[in-house]
């Protein structure tokens, strides 16, 4: 079953690389900061249909839960606005990948801590060499683009 979920974050991924070069381009049309907000509008609108409409009516909680539990729209704004500087720059497949090494990097370092109440799951040397490899395929990656 977990192959599901697997699945699920591929294409969510897949979104997140289709999604980047649609915002640089938005963001080189209308603005940078501009393009963030309207993509994140957008998004705003798309799920307060689905809350409305799908949700369990536990919206009131949200001001019961830690403060750092809702650091992640802001990290989500921060990620959709550099996505919207660099893609422009470097190119769609530099800047997604980029953007996944580092957060392999941040992922690896959650796990191994147990940080925000993830399971506890050292770094070792599978996962090293794993991100190792994913530092020098974004080497290759960025050398083989026409941008540099």
């Amino acid at each position: 079953m977990k192959w599901v979920y697997m699945l699920l974050a591929l294409a969510g991924g897949m979104m997140a690389g289709t999604q980047a070069p649609i915002n640089g381009s938005l963001g080189k049309k209308i603005g940078s900061l501009e393009g963030a907000f309207t993509s994140f509008f957008v998004g705003l609108l798309f799920l307060t249909f689905l809350t409305l409409f799908f949700g369990k009516g536990q919206l009131v909680n949200v001001f019961y839960v830690p403060k750092w539990n809702l650091l992640g729209g802001l990290l989500g704004a921060v990620f959709v606005t550099i996505m919207i500087v660099t893609v422009p720059k470097t190119g769609a497949a530099t800047a997604i990948f980029a953007a996944i090494a580092g957060q392999m990097i941040a992922s690896l370092l959650i796990d191994h801590f147990g940080w925000f109440g993830v399971p506890k799951i050292p770094i070792n040397m599978n996962r090293m060499l794993g991100v190792v490899l994913m530092i020098l395929a974004l080497f290759f990656i960025h050398r083989g683009s026409k941008w540099t």
